[in-house]
């Protein structure tokens, strides 16, 4: 909560309390007074932080208090004086401020963690277009692949503004719209601060960083991973986090377009099971092939062919790539490709399974509590009572499919353990505390869209261990959290998959 929005809110309090508690006669020159402090602090509101829908109230409050009272106090025979406000009256004001305040409380402007690195950080955004790859999931299926991809980088003592942490906020209603909620709920996200510095000079410090590609899950946004790409920007890696078109919820082009997702139906039970997957493969085919291709263009941006800051600090030989639910299952698939040395998956299942055999590099997967009691469940042979499948809304035919892929997946993920991987679990956490959503309200955690974890807590136990994983192969050092569970991260469970 920011400093004179707070301080704007107390003041309407304290406004109301001296209506209520001073008699008519003793009460206008205290509220006239009370409220020029509460118009100044509207104005240093407006002025610094900006206005917010969620404090409508408080504004307009404020404005009616100080014509009210100053007309009161300066025109003797005034016809309107302070018992307007009365019965009712007090009753609807009392009511609107706890409504303010549960909104204040429910969508506030938030910190992001700051990150813990040695350097600053420096970012710059992408156009790509892939003149080899037709769009398919367009809604006119014409013209060619294009992606938006935002790199964070270490960087020079940065100067200015930190850049925000919505990069166009034109893309705000369609989130919105994906959670079902009023247009205006998240206007409030364009005050939120990156700790990033906009198109800084690339860090001297060392001759190249190790590259690191990043994927974001199904309506998802780069944006949402902006705290994961700075912590390990800030630790020495080059970041880049892909827009991949028609799978977000929105993403903004140069000219002006803005794409959203045509891909949700692809995950809904509408379609037979096999006919999903098959599906669901296809896309997975489209988004691994975004990363190859964006691979193909960091070549370019360390020969100079794009220009760029980062022209020859990249170290291509070092490449490690990571992405949470779909995304997680696309830097799986995608490590296939020679170039990539390492890669994570967080809390995905992975896709295109029967295409390939096991994949044999170093691999690690973080998993949410319920995703991992849902394999455990798999690997302890469980099946689902008829009360359980009709709590979930399925079938019995559909689970046991479900089962058999997730056989299938364990077993590529006990391939990769072999080859250097690991599989971890993170108790009280929930799909989307690995994103960025977990900071945008608190009664995410209260609704179960969160997991009962603090916010801040669990981005440092995911960035620890992300980074300590890369660092380990991309670095020849660290390692220490891979090697069994640590006092300081107690939260973190091994997952023993040959039991």
């Amino acid at each position: 909560m920011r400093l004179f929005e707070l301080l704007l809110f107390l003041s309407n309090i304290g406004l109301f309390a001296l209506t209520v508690i001073l008699t008519k006669g003793r009460r206008r020159i205290p509220v006239f007074i009370a409220s020029g402090i509460a118009t100044l602090l509207l104005v240093i509101h407006w002025t610094v932080e900006g206005y917010r829908v969620q404090l409508l109230f408080p504004y307009c409050l404020t404005i009616l208090f100080l014509a009210v009272s100053g007309y009161s106090l300066f025109k003797k025979k005034a016809l309107i004086k302070m018992r307007f406000i009365s019965g009712a009256a007090y009753t609807t004001i009392a009511v609107m401020l706890a409504v303010t305040a549960v909104l204040m409380y429910a969508f506030p402007v938030f910190k992001l963690p700051e990150p813990t690195g040695e350097f600053k950080v420096g970012t710059q955004t992408f156009h790509f277009v892939d003149t080899h790859r037709k769009e398919i999931f367009g809604e006119t299926r014409e013209g060619n692949r294009e992606l938006m991809v935002q790199i964070w980088y270490p960087a020079q003592a940065g100067t200015g503004k930190y850049a925000p942490f919505i990069p166009e906020p034109r893309i705000l209603r369609y989130m919105v719209a994906d959670y079902g909620l009023p247009g205006f709920t998240f206007g409030h996200l364009r005050y939120v601060s990156s700790h990033t510095y906009s198109e800084a000079e690339v860090s001297s410090a060392q001759t190249s960083y190790p590259l690191i590609l990043a994927n974001p899950g199904n309506g998802s946004s780069r944006f949402l991973h902006t705290s994961q790409a700075e912590y390990l920007a800030s630790h020495g890696y080059i970041v880049a986090v892909i827009d991949h078109t028609y799978n977000t919820f929105a993403t903004e082009f140069p000219d002006g377009r803005i794409t959203t997702s045509t891909t949700n139906d692809l995950f809904s039970q509408g379609n037979d099971y096999r006919t999903g997957t098959k599906i669901r493969d296809k896309l997975g085919k489209v988004l691994t092939e975004d990363v190859a291709f964006v691979l193909d263009q960091f070549g370019l941006i360390q020969s100079g062919q794009i220009p760029s800051h980062l022209q020859g600090k990249i170290d291509l030989g070092h490449v490690g790539v990571f992405g949470h639910s779909i995304g997680g299952a696309t830097a799986y698939d995608a490590a296939y490709d020679p170039r990539i040395a390492v890669g994570i998956d967080l809390d995905g299942g992975l896709y295109r399974l029967r295409d390939r055999e096991g994949l044999r590099k170093p691999f690690l997967f973080i998993n949410s509590e319920s995703y991992s009691e849902k394999l455990k469940r798999v690997m302890d042979n469980r099946v689902y009572t008829d009360a359980e499948l009709n709590r979930m809304g399925s079938t019995r035919e559909w689970e046991d499919q479900v089962t058999e892929d997730k056989k299938l997946e364990l077993e590529r993920m006990r391939e990769t353990v072999a080859a250097g991987g690991q599989v971890l679990s993170i108790e009280n956490t929930e799909h989307l505390n690995f994103t960025n959503v977990q900071f945008i309200s608190p009664i995410f955690k209260r609704l179960g869209i969160t997991g009962k974890i603090e916010p801040k807590r669990a981005d440092s136990v995911i960035n620890a261990y992300m980074l300590d994983f890369f660092d380990m192969y991309l670095k020849n050092q660290g390692g220490i959290l891979m090697k069994g569970p640590d006092s300081r991260f107690p939260e973190v469970k091994f997952v023993n998959l040959l039991s």
